[in-house]
């Protein structure tokens, strides 16, 4: 696999020659694509649910709606897409499961509103690799037939740590990857993985990322650069407005505490330099700038619901 990788690496150092950005040229249009339904209590870690309905009201299941937002960015002739949800990849018994009630690929539905479909994407940037935000790089489930990868000309591009937790998972969250989709990533030869501090020779030096490990080891958040200040793409260190409160964490966290002062870090560094979050999985709220009020708690200015072509 080192091998591998380093071949990776080469190849696309040489295809992105020639292919860097001009940030004059860049929008962003935040994407929401298939929804997902699951375990309020879950998604809030040890908050009350007195508390967390307040933001998101539960069904007779205790499940609350969630997004899968992806966003993409457009800068001069290149397609750059962060995450493709949780897509139609699931058997009708698991999305049944999930709560997924959608019956296509919503995604695909999203970017042929912008006149682009999955084969017009030239980059595919991965937080990490759990199916809520990689599945849709899966065609749709079709019965008997084996899972297939869509975005046939992008290259791919995640953290190294993260990559080496899906191929060697953990029990608590095994059950969050999708072997198939490791195997057809790894086969498609189009794979860049990204060590700690390192930029991505796919998207050039202007792509910054922030690695955390609290919800995962190695999740990696882009950051793009605009004329009005930096915005990032919260994964699931911050999933939605409501855990841009500090002690908000998820059940599904590795490292709550951990996550706490990662997520500290992020919203200070964002604070001072004008930044904004999207974020993937709020239903309601997909951007929003960073604030913080006089008792020194962090909140968001200026949240829309979606971004539409945000160029400035």
């Amino acid at each position: 696999m080192d091998h591998h990788i380093r071949n990776n690496e080469a190849a696309a150092q040489s295809l992105s020659k020639g292919c860097q950005p001009n940030i004059r040229h860049r929008t962003l249009t935040t994407l929401f694509g298939n929804t997902q339904k699951l375990d309020g209590g879950a998604m809030f870690g040890n908050a009350p649910r007195s508390l967390w309905q307040r933001w998101f009201p539960a069904d007779d299941q205790n499940r609350i709606h969630l997004g899968c937002r992806a966003l993409l960015v457009r800068e001069g002739n290149r397609n750059v897409l962060v995450e493709a949800g949780i897509g139609a990849f699931f058997s009708p018994e698991m999305k049944e499961r999930f709560g997924v009630e959608e019956t296509g690929h919503v995604l695909l539905d999203r970017l042929a509103e912008q006149g682009l479909s999955d084969a017009d994407i030239d980059v595919v940037v991965l937080t990490h690799l759990h199916f809520d935000h990689a599945g849709g790089l899966l065609a749709p489930w079709e019965a008997g037939k084996a899972p297939s990868l869509l975005f046939p000309n992008a290259r791919f591009v995640t953290g190294r740590r993260q990559w080496q937790r899906a191929r060697q998972p953990h029990a608590r969250d095994r059950a969050s990857y999708i072997p198939e989709l490791l195997d057809l990533l790894e086969a498609s030869g189009r794979l860049e993985l990204i060590g700690d501090g390192m930029t991505s020779t796919v998207l050039g030096d202007d792509w910054r990322f922030h690695f955390n490990d609290g919800h995962t080891p190695g999740q990696l958040l882009p950051e793009v650069a605009m004329p009005s200040g930096p915005v990032v793409f919260g994964g699931d260190l911050i999933p939605g407005a409501p855990w841009v409160h500090l002690p908000i964490t998820m059940g599904y966290d590795r490292c709550a505490e951990g996550l706490i002062d990662e997520k500290t870090a992020l919203l200070h560094d964002l604070l001072v330099r004008n930044g904004r979050l999207v974020f993937t999985h709020d239903p309601l709220i997909g951007i929003g700038r960073i604030s913080r009020d006089d008792k020194g708690r962090f909140g968001l200015s200026e949240s829309a619901q979606e971004a539409v072509a945000l160029a400035e």
